[in-house]
């Protein structure tokens, strides 16, 4: 495991963002495979492979350099004295700011690849989704934002990520 650790940190040293992106994108297709597999029970004759190509396509493609962008402006820009204030105001502004965003990205984007109504998407799914981030993701990026050091901020968010995004195929996909 540590070999990995020192291949994987090589890697962000020499090429963050593509290192950030392919990490994403491999990790939304772990959540649709997740969600296709235990969540649905589709077996492999019936997975969906255009879908798991699809989430991987959102991943790297958008929410990898994305998700790495808004970590490094958060850490450059939110920074009162009080540590803890620090953690709490980013918290806040990742909840507030980018999670709302960033929902509302995924479902436009999976309809539009999908050929469906991106308008319709976000008035059925957005906010039970962004309610239900609400009740996972504070905790999460409390911890993320407290003990993770920023080049490592993404994979932790990814790592559990593999959960939610299954979650976020799930609904999607209803």
């Amino acid at each position: 495991m540590s070999g990995f650790i020192r291949w994987y940190n090589g890697r962000l040293a020499a090429r963050p963002l593509l290192t950030q992106a392919v990490t994403t994108s491999v990790l939304f297709a772990t959540g649709d495979i997740t969600a296709q597999q235990l969540v649905e029970g589709r077996g492999l004759q019936k997975h969906d492979l255009t879908r798991t190509g699809r989430m991987a396509l959102y991943g790297g493609c958008v929410f990898g350099p994305a998700a790495t962008t808004w970590f490094a402006f958060l850490a450059r820009n939110v920074n009162p004295r009080n540590p803890r204030l620090t953690t709490l105001s980013r918290v806040a502004c990742d909840q507030l700011l980018f999670a709302p965003v960033a929902i509302g990205a995924f479902l436009s984007s999976m309809s539009v690849m999908e050929g469906g109504s991106p308008s319709r998407k976000l008035q059925t799914t957005w906010w039970p989704a962004l309610t239900a981030n609400w009740c996972v993701w504070p905790f999460v990026q409390f911890v993320n934002f407290t003990f993770l050091p920023l080049q490592h901020r993404l994979l932790f968010a990814n790592v559990i990520s593999i959960g939610w995004n299954s979650y976020l195929s799930w609904v999607n996909n209803k």
